[in-house]
């Protein structure tokens, strides 16, 4: 259960990352002397390990800012749930098993052959992920794609950081379907793009991702309607539990890719991963029980903007090769920002408070 307004130190929400830290890298050490023998082959892994976390933690601020907005508005049992089996399929399911997953659909053979293809030829299974790429890019592109315009696409949506687009975007959302038009367009002009036997490929993989968000909706829109007769546990739960799981998983798709590009090693890349998707959780339970979205008014644009963002990019990585520390920087960058700006607003907030009793001194005077 996450109490709203905690009084917590920062640091007191990431105990639990550091141990998983700690063991993490200690794990990376160990793997690292099984697999090279050698001093240096050790600490290279360590070195990985410790860079692939960052790059996770970097990729992932705007999925624990997404998170704790989606999660302030559930009952306290799917918060408690979602922190402790969400994180559990976000560690476990998308970090090991998914890439596992993947290898057994493309290759056509067993999970346990899958994973003997990790351990053993682990350039071969490194080619097969990489090779699984664009589907992959189409679909989780997609979804984000749908999860940024939607939130701007909002017509009860009165606070704006970019106040002369995002106006222009609440008043726009009275049309039906927008999101999904632009959402089509944008694949459409995709499409044009790649080589011919590309194209099937990566307009099939883009629908289903639609789909996909449209059937999360449509899921937790049912919930919503039918919560009368709900048990008081489930009210307002699953549907966005869902919602975040799926978010979740799109969000890992770009680090889970990438990481192929520093290791072939999947052991080392679920050591490295897991590592950051502690620090998500953390990052999540801190937003939600310190109101910090509350208080900073801008965090949430800034973290929408860098979903819009990573969501072309990943996109564009269909047709180039998009180092993934840019985006990561990129949508930190974009969150620095609105956090700067939040900040600004509540300084100038706080004097226009302060002088409104000396104007009210004046005049009674």
């Amino acid at each position: 259960m996450i109490r709203p307004r905690s009084h917590s130190p920062a640091l007191g929400y990431f105990r639990w990352a550091f141990i998983v830290t700690a063991l993490g890298l200690l794990l990376g050490v160990w793997l690292g002397w099984q697999s090279t023998g050698t001093f240096s082959g050790t600490m290279t892994v360590f070195f990985i390990c410790a860079v692939l976390a960052v790059l996770e933690i970097s990729l992932s601020f705007d999925n624990a800012i997404v998170n704790a907005n989606k999660l302030k508005d559930m009952t306290p049992a799917w918060q408690h749930r979602f922190l402790t089996w969400g994180i559990i399929i976000a560690v476990f399911g998308m970090r090991i098993v998914f890439p596992l997953l993947i290898v057994v659909i493309a290759a056509n053979i067993g999970p346990i052959d899958a994973v003997i293809l990790a351990a053993v030829r682990p350039e071969e299974y490194a080619r097969i992920m990489n090779d699984a790429h664009l589907p992959i890019a189409a679909f989780g592109g997609t979804f984000l794609m749908m999860v940024g315009l939607t939130y701007f696409f909002d017509q009860e949506k009165d606070v704006h950081w970019i106040a002369w687009l995002e106006r222009k975007m609440a008043r726009f959302a009275t049309i039906k379907g927008i999101e999904i038009a632009l959402v089509l367009s944008v694949i459409l002009a995709f499409s044009t793009l790649l080589e011919a036997e590309h194209v099937h490929t990566f307009v099939y993989a883009s629908i289903y991702g639609l789909l996909t968000f449209l059937i999360v909706e449509v899921v937790g829109g049912l919930l919503d309607a039918s919560q009368q007769t709900m048990s008081a546990a489930a009210k307002g739960g699953f549907g966005a539990f869902l919602y975040l799981e799926v978010l979740d998983a799109s969000f890992s798709f770009d680090g889970v890719i990438g990481a192929f590009a520093l290791t072939q090693n999947l052991f080392i890349i679920a050591i490295g991963l897991g590592i950051g998707a502690m620090y998500v959780r953390s990052m999540t339970v801190m937003l939600v029980e310190k109101g910090t979205l509350n208080e900073f008014r801008y965090l949430e644009h800034g973290a929408f903007y860098a979903i819009l963002i990573l969501s072309v990019v990943m996109y564009f990585q269909t047709l180039i090769h998009i180092p993934e520390v840019i985006t990561g920087l990129g949508g930190a960058g974009l969150i620095g920002l609105s956090l700067w700006s939040s900040i600004r607003h509540n300084r100038r907030d706080a004097e226009a408070r302060e002088d409104q009793p000396h104007a009210r001194f004046r005049v009674e005077a």
